[in-house]
């Protein structure tokens, strides 16, 4: 959720963030919070479980274009904030949901993660090294990817056929079903029978050697990705790649794969990582150095295309997509749980005197 609504913020929506009165630590206001994923939007600490909490988000509601939730299925209807009570009071509202399991199915009252989504949906199962156990691609799959993504799009989606006239709805993003979705691809090679169900045996998950990486002179890594003939007949002229006259080293014949695998290492190995990427990156060889998290936002092309941007003194990725007339913008830091409250609840209209009675009795911080 927090990565949906970054995403929604960078393109121009006006974002609240409704945190907890607990978590308001006023001496922290005025600095930017280190969280880059609550970027551009504004913080209103509310106690939801107060009837003047709720009723003062309802009062957002009203005037809302959306409402982004993370709560496990069942938390905001108890809370009074559920679909019926949002949509009772702004019928063009845009309900979106976020989960992991989804809003109903035998797991969806329960706990669960990145990792746990992945390995239910066949995706965890594919991704790792032949012989060896799955690895979790980080979240980038299931909570951004399957997930956040998904539930930005499904709500920007429906916002979009309210414009023309049709009602508030409910958008059910559920990270397992972003996830087989992302797979789709796999799944009709399976149908085609182009895709074994044994990691690092396919085109794509590494078993390929013209697809992986390899280690180079300095111990840093080096991406190979020619797929297509022409491709790599570019990186075996560039590289002086030897090919035998016999045809041990035929690429379309996966039972040379291995062999073909420890030539192309032994070869990488003799230069550095730079060394080799300064021959073939900027060629249709389809090769690029493995930048760690501090390399990247210095590379010619990423700073040439400013990726990365800096922001109130964190550099960060930049928004995306890119727009010719209506460019997105990291619009304002991370807030403070609790750092706009006065100013939010003045947008609705409440003067000084109540917003204060507000505070004193713990309904807002």
């Amino acid at each position: 959720a927090p990565f949906a609504t970054m995403v929604l913020a960078d393109l121009g929506a006006d974002v609240i963030r409704v945190d907890r009165v607990s978590e308001v630590r006023p001496e922290r206001f005025g600095t930017p919070h280190p969280d880059l994923l609550n970027r551009g939007r504004r913080s209103l600490a509310v106690d939801l479980k107060t009837p003047a909490g709720r009723d003062l988000v309802l009062d957002l509601v009203r005037s809302a274009d959306a409402l982004i939730e993370g709560f496990r299925p069942g938390v905001t209807e108890r809370l009074g904030l559920g679909p019926a009570d949002c949509l009772a009071v702004n019928p063009r509202l845009v309900y979106g949901r976020m989960t992991g399991w989804g809003q109903d199915g035998p797991n969806a009252p329960y706990a669960g993660h990145d990792i746990d989504y992945l390995a239910l949906t066949g995706a965890l199962h594919a991704i790792g090294r032949a012989g060896e156990r799955p690895v979790p691609p980080l979240n980038l799959v299931g909570d951004f990817g399957g997930g956040g993504m998904l539930l930005a799009l499904g709500v920007v989606c429906a916002l979009f056929e309210v414009r023309g006239g049709g009602a508030g709805q409910v958008v059910d993003a559920a990270m397992v079903d972003g996830v087989s979705l992302l797979a789709t691809m796999v799944h009709g090679l399976r149908q085609m029978g182009r895709w074994q169900d044994a990691r690092g045996s396919n085109l794509l998950d590494g078993a390929a050697p013209f697809y992986d990486t390899y280690e180079c002179a300095d111990g840093k890594y080096l991406a190979v990705g020619a797929l297509e003939p022409q491709f790599y007949a570019e990186l075996v002229e560039r590289t002086g790649f030897p090919l035998p006259p016999d045809e041990a080293y035929d690429r379309t014949d996966p039972a040379n794969w291995p062999a073909l695998r420890a030539a192309w290492a032994r070869l990488f190995r003799t230069r550095t990582r730079d060394e080799w990427a300064a021959l073939l990156e900027q060629t249709d060889a389809c090769v690029a150095p493995v930048l760690d998290w501090a390399e990247a936002p210095r590379h010619p092309h990423l700073a040439a295309r400013r990726v990365f941007v800096e922001h109130a003194g964190a550099e960060q990725p930049a928004p995306a997509p890119r727009f010719s007339r209506t460019p997105g913008a990291i619009r304002r830091p991370p807030p403070h749980p609790g750092e706009h409250t006065d100013e939010v609840l003045a947008e609705l209209g409440l003067d000084a005197e109540r917003i204060r009675a507000l505070r004193d009795t713990g309904v807002v911080g």
